[in-house]
């Protein structure tokens, strides 16, 4: 339904009306290019989006009198979106999505129904709800990975400063630097490892097992024993009683090689956590990668302020990149996120390059 219009329609209204079809035409563009590689539910949900899309283009439409002669491009987010789409992850297109749907027009439009405006917050969560299965399926490897490259860059990076603050040679640096780069590298791998495996067993112990399946058929139901199981994972005694009367029904009924299907275990795999040799492997080599980046002004012959400020400027932009690409994935402002991150190191920098003045006046 048309939103009522009280008032003759301005040349700035039908300007906005224009821009809001397409862009709602060009966010339609996006979730059908991302259920091109999508299949079943994703896939449908995607498909679900463009309707709603559609709808939307179809109210701006009627307000319009029809297809204008000449519509504007979309806006650059939109543009970014689709360009993205078509070339990156779904995981990162839809993260920018979830952005994109929390930033709604709508709420202060007069001319868009109720029901729209309602549309926009709901696809906002439809969004979230995709996203967060990609970043699940991220798994700890490439948490370990991108955490891995911005420990690497921030440590290393105060390490140098620190050293070269104090006066000492250039090479003294370097060493450092590399020395560095090595023990954290080690340290990071041997870290995640231990910390993962053991997030790993903690979450085996506690998750249900499959100890007890094949004996299922010989339980007498009315002891109501297997009700107790449920009963521990939070069920009330009444639906603790018919699932375990579900379940003893469905292993008396399956073969003995079918048991294990019916019963108490759990198949979870914890896609979360991830891997521990993953986890250790990349958390290894994405620290070096970021570590490598302070030491490069030293690898190619610098020394002094020239080395500083280059260190200074390689390692900002890894900051920003690194900032960014965490605050993408977790659906927070991209800008935001790599401001912050880029603080967070400098201000590190900052605090030992001081530190290492005050040694080096202190040991002249």
């Amino acid at each position: 339904m048309i939103a009522p219009v009280s008032e003759t329609p301005t040349a700035a209204d039908r300007r906005r009306w224009a821009r809001y079809l397409v862009d709602e035409r060009a966010e339609a563009r996006v979730y059908r290019e991302l259920a091109t590689r999508k299949s079943g539910e994703e896939r449908e949900i995607l498909l679900a989006l463009v309707e709603a899309e559609r709808r939307h283009e179809a109210h701006w439409l009627s307000l319009l009198g029809g297809e204008p002669a000449k519509l504007p491009g979309p806006g650059m987010r939109t543009r970014a979106l689709a360009w993205m789409a078509r070339r990156f992850g779904t995981i990162f297109v839809l993260a920018l999505a979830q952005n994109a749907e929390g930033r709604s027009p709508y709420d202060a439009e007069r001319f868009a129904t109720p029901a729209m405006r309602a549309d926009e917050k709901i696809h906002h969560e439809v969004v979230r709800g995709l996203a967060a299965r990609g970043r699940r399926r991220l798994s700890g490897t490439f948490r370990a990975a991108v955490f891995g490259a911005n420990d690497g860059l921030v440590s290393n990076l105060a390490l140098v400063m620190g050293i070269g603050a104090t006066g000492v040679a250039p090479q003294f640096v370097l060493f450092s630097g590399v020395a560095g780069l090595l023990a954290g590298a080690l340290s990071m791998g041997a870290g995640e490892f231990v910390s993962v495996k053991s997030q790993r067993e903690l979450l085996t112990s506690t998750e249900p097992s499959a100890y007890a399946d094949d004996v299922l058929p010989d339980l007498d139901l009315d002891a109501n024993e297997l009700a107790l199981v449920y009963r521990t994972r939070g069920l009330t005694s009444a639906a603790a009683i018919e699932r375990a009367r579900t379940v003893l029904e469905a292993a008396r009924a399956a073969a003995p090689g079918d048991r294990d299907r019916a019963g108490l275990g759990s198949a979870e795999q914890h896609e979360i956590v991830g891997g521990a040799w993953g986890a250790a492997a990349s958390s290894f080599l994405f620290f070096a990668s970021g570590a490598i980046i302070p030491v490069v002004p030293w690898l190619f012959g610098l020394s002094g302020l020239a080395a500083v400020l280059l260190a200074l400027v390689l390692v900002g932009a890894a900051l920003l990149a690194t900032g960014a690409l965490v605050g993408l994935l977790s659906g927070a402002p991209p800008l935001r996120r790599a401001l912050r991150q880029l603080a967070i190191g400098f201000g590190a920098a900052a605090v030992t390059y001081a530190l290492g003045l005050l040694f080096g006046v202190s040991a002249a």
